[in-house]
């Protein structure tokens, strides 16, 4: 789990970024965990920014695109497919 002094401050960022992250057109979550590489999870605290599918860099236009780094922490893309509400 990210250190709880560490956990506030990367809330407060992701507390300034939120709207503008959910604006992007394939943005459907975030919040924050920690990076993952080849599959895994890794150590690295970082923004996680769900989407419904990844796409390949060079076919987003750059104001669709994810910053790699928002005020000094890594972000993650996650690939979350397509959420649906359910009624209960």
């Amino acid at each position: 789990m990210v250190r709880v002094d560490r956990a506030s401050e990367i809330s407060q960022v992701l507390d300034r970024w939120r709207a503008t992250l959910l604006k992007k057109k394939n943005v459907i979550g975030v919040g924050y965990g920690f990076k993952r590489r080849g599959g895994r999870s890794t150590d690295i605290p970082a923004i996680l920014v769900y989407v419904t599918r990844k796409v390949p860099l060079k076919s987003l236009p750059p104001e669709e695109r994810i910053p790699p780094w928002l005020e000094g922490w890594p972000t993650d893309v996650v690939e979350a497919g397509d959420i649906k509400a359910y009624r209960t």
